[in-house]
């Protein structure tokens, strides 16, 4: 089966080299993003001894006109970042399909990863759908769920799904060239869904009034490679890298924002049910890291959401 390759970033490399060493799939050609154009697929491009098409509008009609000439039984996608239409869609006999980091019809969208943490959710999805007109609405092909354990943050489940997008997105592939496949809508699963917009500048700012889980999944979830979790005090701006929970702390009425607590593990800090230790944080000047420390600011010391 001839396969048109549309990818960028590490996750798209373990899937391209379990394509290759797969008796009866074939690369033919290789679309990286166009912003990017990554080297690692070059190379893989010139190892396969297929063309290297990067392309700022995949629907031009010219573009398609030139790929088609590959026939392609199969079109993929793994981290592509183009909005795709319905021609280039319904070029390949087989379809468009794309590898998800979301449960659908379950995160939708952006960032689903550090979504899935924000929302304190115990699982994350890994999703191979075909591609149609929609965000990440097409039917599905193959899906696995992934635990997410309380020590989890970004940077782990990045890892997590970096590897196993690739074997899931393998295994879709060869279940379409074995002619095996159930396809399954997505509303059979829930007729709604959930859809999340890309995380951007400001979002990284953190509300002590939530409540201490919130709070804590949202630090877990913002943190590098993200751009960890934001506050003020007084004008100065600090990333906080990590807190952990405090057992059996009591739900009571305070200052929101206000250290309650020291200890050799870092400051606890009132939040809007109860406390929250926070372990690591770091000072930011002009939007670079000063290096961590564990904080010590005094008692009755007050963060802010802006300076």
């Amino acid at each position: 089966m001839k396969i048109g390759y549309f990818a960028d970033g590490p996750w798209s490399h373990e899937t391209i080299r379990l394509i290759s060493e797969t008796p009866g799939l074939e690369v033919v050609f290789i679309v990286p993003r166009f912003d990017t154009q990554d080297p690692v697929l070059k190379d893989w491009a010139n190892k396969l001894g297929v063309p290297f098409l990067p392309q700022e509008n995949v629907n031009c009609p010219s573009f398609i006109n030139k790929i088609a000439d590959f026939n392609a039984d199969l079109l993929v996608s793994m981290s592509f970042n183009q909005i795709l239409r319905k021609e280039i869609i319904n070029l390949a006999n087989n379809g468009f399909i794309n590898c998800h980091a979301g449960a659908l019809p379950f995160y939708r969208g952006r960032n689903p990863l550090n979504w899935a943490l924000i929302n304190g959710e115990k699982q994350f999805g890994i999703t191979v759908h075909y591609v149609d007109e929609g965000i990440d609405t097409g039917d599905i092909v193959e899906q696995r769920l992934y635990a997410i354990s309380l020590e989890d943050d970004y940077a782990t489940l990045l890892n997590k799904a970096a590897f196993e997008c690739a074997n899931v997105l393998h295994s879709a592939i060869v279940k379409i060239e074995k002619n095996v496949v159930v396809r399954q809508p997505q509303e059979d699963i829930h007729p709604v869904g959930t859809y999340f917009g890309i995380r951007t500048f400001g979002d990284e700012i953190v509300d002590f009034s939530w409540g201490a889980e919130r709070v804590h999944n949202f630090i877990r979830a913002i943190r590098k490679p993200g751009p960890n979790a934001r506050c003020y005090i007084d004008k100065q701006e600090y990333a906080i890298i990590s807190s952990r929970l405090i057992i059996d702390a009591p739900t009571y009425i305070a200052t929101i924002g206000e250290v309650v607590g020291r200890s050799s593990e870092g400051v606890v800090v009132k939040v809007g049910d109860s406390t929250l230790l926070l372990k690591k944080m770091e000072k930011i000047i002009d939007n670079k890291g000063e290096g961590e420390f564990t904080p010590t600011f005094r008692i009755g010391t007050r963060f802010s959401l802006r300076r």
